[in-house]
């Protein structure tokens, strides 16, 4: 009798085992099954807000879009008190976003792999840490602190000292005369330029640092067993092995590039006429849209916000163009 009892107990034990561990079970599932959903709308969530950012520039232009049509992209002046209908072009801002987007970036480039080969390959040990942490923090200052900064400090220094000199020594060749013609500006195209490179900077030498520190030991010391100087050992076996990190790294700055507002609207002038010499005032999408939203209405809106609509449409070109070259030396890399 007392097996029969023991065996009934033993099987009750048992099930209540099984119960609690089936009903573990679907705990499980049914967290996995929420974490999978979650995830799920969050990722939905950032096609979604993409879209109705889209929807809501293309509303907002429409009205700009069919008054100007593609004469907008070839239009310089930008007239919004004309009668008896605005004159409105975006040329000026476009051109102003581009150029002033790629001389950053020629700034910028060399400046920070430089900084990046320094700190990986040549900086003594006991520097390393003091100078990435002040790189990392030139990343944090605030970009309104770079722009007061440019106006009352740079601009001034590059108009009463950098631009006379790069004037006169330019003024006998032809060509080079005009891109670099006066007068003197403390706003101008290349001030702006400057600033963007300096505000760039911080992310192509921190995203350059880390992906150095990722080639192998062992492929730079057999280099330099077969006697390669530094140089050869960095354009030969860090730069190769890196090029896809780097790539993405450049392209990552240049976004910042051409969407920097507060800054940028400080020192380049905010004017829409196109001018030759870097020298001159000039304007891009964003700071003239910063400069000019809040007094819009109407057609004037509705132009700046065509503006907006075009320089993200710049922007998502740019950074599908990096991703199908990154796409393509990855592939490289494979074969």
């Amino acid at each position: 009798m007392s097996e029969v009892v023991l065996s009934e107990q033993t099987r009750t034990k048992l099930a209540a085992n099984a119960d609690a561990r089936v009903g573990h079970l679907r705990r499980l599932l049914a967290g996995d099954a929420a974490f999978y959903w979650a995830c799920r709308i969050a990722a939905y969530s950032v096609l979604l807000l993409l879209g109705g950012i889209i929807v809501s520039l293309i509303v907002g232009a429409w009205p700009a879009i069919k008054t100007f049509g593609y004469h907008f992209l070839t239009t310089q002046r930008w007239a919004p008190s004309a009668r008896p209908e605005p004159i409105l072009g975006g040329l000026g801002p476009i051109y102003g976003t581009l150029v002033s987007s790629a001389i950053a970036m020629l700034i910028a480039v060399p400046v920070g792999l430089g900084i990046a080969i320094f700190l990986t390959e040549l900086c003594p040990p006991r520097l390393r840490r003091p100078i990435g942490m002040a790189i990392e923090l030139l990343a944090g200052i605030p970009s309104i602190i770079y722009g007061m900064w440019g106006f009352f400090v740079l601009g001034p220094f590059l108009a009463d000292t950098f631009q006379p000199w790069v004037i006169s020594a330019f003024a006998g060749i032809p060509v080079l005369r005009d891109v670099f013609a006066g007068p003197a500006s403390n706003l101008s195209l290349f001030n702006a330029s400057l600033i963007l490179a300096i505000m760039v900077l911080p992310f192509i030498t921190a995203i350059a640092k880390d992906v150095f520190a990722t080639v192998p030991p062992v492929l730079k010391e057999a280099a330099y067993g077969l006697g390669c100087t530094t140089w050869e050992v960095v354009g030969n076996v860090v730069l190769p092995y890196t090029r896809v990190g780097v790539i993405g790294g450049g392209m990552l700055a240049l976004g910042r590039a051409l969407g920097e507002t507060m800054a940028v609207t400080f020192i380049i002038g905010n004017s829409f006429p196109i001018k030759a010499s870097i020298f001159a005032p000039a304007t891009t999408i964003s700071s003239a849209i910063a400069s000019e939203f809040a007094e819009s209405d109407g057609l004037h809106q509705s132009s700046l916000i065509l503006l907006g609509l075009l320089l993200f449409v710049l922007t998502f070109c740019v950074l599908s163009v990096a991703r199908l070259m990154l796409m393509r030396l990855e592939t490289k890399a494979g074969k």
